[in-house]
């Protein structure tokens, strides 16, 4: 349950009771009416500007109305407190006793608690990586990987039917650069003298094995083919074996797509699925024939002043029109965007998400226009642009990968601090910031390095129930019916922090930002680490009572919230939630 969500029903359903009115006699408009923790903690738990957004409607001071409002509220059972701040604001402070009832809301929902029918099953597509499917994943697809697997996770917590989504642009001239540098690594693997890979091929090791096995299965038969048929073989073949690879990487980062999406079949039998989205465009109004103006400053080599096939999307948002056609007759790779979306459209998502290197600025204005133009405003298409990581090691630069020929590949990272330090601390920052991840910080034990500390308070929570266990000679288990014995202020202020997770995972997963989940996580692990401290230096407060039996269950069900809380947030980041520490 969302607390706050809760207390908005509570806050007008006290309006309605004092028969507040607008002063035209009509209903009053809630809207704008908001419900969040104060600012400063020390007012309470809950705040409400519900005087200051309705008073005028109703032709009142906000302070008169204010006051009337807290009387209200005040009669409520679950309010301990309740009183005004500043130019109207109403503050509350809500009872132990409704604290403790959250807790035992959070042990009776287990794994389902915090999640949310926020997205009401709306159908919803994540597309992200979708890296060219020339070579293994380098660290700069790290970061996108993590953000939209989390983000996908997160959106399905909140009530959202995510389809995971990676699109191979297996077509284009990238491939043709791929299918020729494979079929130098055939002719080294057949024994010839191949001499330095030339500029403009890929240089990598990881194509040898490739041209290995062509080696095997065709000997010298490639070579004696026609160029366009040996290509279109080893096409094929590249292809297949750079996806199997992109596959295994990412799957040692916890990252499983539902759908792969290829570019090629876009282009199959003549390209028609791009002819019939243009067509569907043409038919609407959305495409011309037009010369485009030339860009401002130097002219680029690519610019011609001829008569082209234009999207019209300046008129749904754009800066400028997009050509769809090339001079040679060939489609545009936006084309081939125009087929994709449309695609996803009509396969039923309402809302598409695309996560891209902030390398792909320039892309966010005509996509969204090309949402507007194909639904007709009725899509929602959102971008989410990743910003780059630098790794480190001890404060150092890392150097590039000798397996890649040019850059650190996602695996090196992987492989070195495990599947769980990469994702969480690609999530410790917003999407948008920049991001330093130092091999050596993240590894560290200590409270510095975020993804440590988390997963050493599951470790600690779990470590309770052994240390229970050992001192009553058998397993305890929390007791919801014993809560009433949690009273001690660090006892309360851990059930505040697991009451936030509702309203935590509703507004990350509307604000698209799956790192708040990552910082809650830290902020909770922080309050738990804070509470066993205060037992270390007080007996009374330490989880295992030997001699009170009951009170040990009450806050073992304290733990088991926290552990339940842990392991939620956890699965969203896509990491796991240990029972000890290695």
């Amino acid at each position: 349950m969302n607390i706050f969500t809760e207390f908005r029903h509570r806050v007008v359903k006290a309006v309605e009771a004092l028969g507040v009115e607008a002063k035209d006699g009509g209903a009053l408009d809630f809207a704008k009416l908001g419900i969040e923790p104060p600012r400063d903690a020390s007012h309470g738990d809950i705040a409400t500007n519900a005087a200051l957004v309705l008073a005028k409607q109703a032709g009142m001071a906000p302070r008169d109305l204010a006051e009337k409002i807290a009387e209200k509220l005040g009669e409520d059972s679950d309010v301990e407190t309740s009183g005004i701040a500043g130019p109207g604001f109403v503050n509350l402070k809500l009872a132990d006793g409704f604290w403790r009832k959250q807790l035992k809301t959070v042990l009776d929902q287990e794994a389902g608690y915090g999640s949310s029918d926020l997205g009401g099953g709306r159908k919803i597509n994540v597309e992200y990586v979708s890296a060219n499917p020339t070579g293994p994943m380098h660290v700069g697809h790290c970061r996108g990987a993590v953000v939209g697997d989390a983000l996908a996770n997160l959106l399905a917590f909140a009530g959202y039917d995510v389809t995971k989504e990676y699109y191979i642009n297996d077509a284009g001239v990238q491939i043709d650069v791929l299918a020729r540098s494979v079929l130098l690594r055939y002719r080294e693997a057949l024994g010839d003298q191949i001499g330095e890979i030339p500029e403009g091929l890929y240089p990598g090791d990881y194509l040898v094995p490739v041209g290995e096995a062509l080696a095997e299965e065709y000997g010298r038969d490639l070579l004696q083919m026609p160029d366009d048929e040996a290509l279109a073989i080893v096409k094929d073949r590249a292809i297949e074996t750079m996806m199997a690879m992109i596959r295994d990487d990412l799957s040692a980062l916890n990252i499983h797509h539902d759908v792969f999406f290829s570019e090629r079949d876009l282009h199959a039998d003549g390209a028609k699925r791009i002819r019939t989205a243009i067509n569907e465009l043409t038919m609407n109004g959305h495409v011309y024939k037009g010369k485009l103006p030339p860009p401002k400053g130097q002219l680029p080599d690519d610019w011609e002043d001829r008569e082209q096939t234009l999207f019209r999307s300046t008129a749904v948002g754009d800066d400028i029109d997009r050509p769809l056609v090339k001079s040679d007759g060939s489609y545009t790779y936006f084309a081939a965007d125009v087929a994709y979306f449309m695609d996803k459209y009509k396969r039923g998502f309402e809302e598409m998400i695309y996560v891209l290197g902030a390398d792909h600025g320039g892309y966010v204005k005509r996509l969204e226009a090309l949402a507007r133009a194909v639904s007709g405003g009725k899509a929602k298409l959102t971008v989410l642009l990743c910003q780059l990581v630098k790794l480190y090691r001890n404060g150092e630069p890392v150097r590039m990968s000798k397996r890649s020929g040019q850059f650190v590949t996602l695996r090196d990272v992987v492989d070195e601090v495990g599947r769980d330090p990469v994702r969480f601390m690609m999530l410790y920052r917003k999407n948008l910031e920049p991001l330093d991840f130092d091999f050596a910080k993240v590894t560290e034990q200590s409270k510095d390095n975020p993804v440590f500390y988390v997963q050493y308070a599951s470790a600690r929570c779990h470590s309770v129930f052994r240390q229970a266990a050992e001192q009553f000679g058998e397993p305890v288990e929390a007791d919801t019916s014993a809560l009433d014995l949690l009273t001690d202020e660090t006892e309360i202020a851990l059930i505040r922090k697991l009451a936030e997770y509702p309203r935590v995972i509703e507004a990350a997963a509307q604000a698209h930002e799956p790192h708040r989940i990552a910082f809650y996580l830290y902020d909770l692990a922080s309050a738990l680490h804070g509470h066993w401290n205060r037992g270390t230096d007080d007996d009374s407060l330490r989880f295992v009572k030997v001699n009170n039996p009951q009170l040990t269950r009450a806050r073992l069900g304290l733990v088991q919230g926290v552990l339940n809380v842990l392991r939620s947030g956890l699965s969203i980041v896509g990491a796991d939630s240990p029972a000890e520490m290695r």
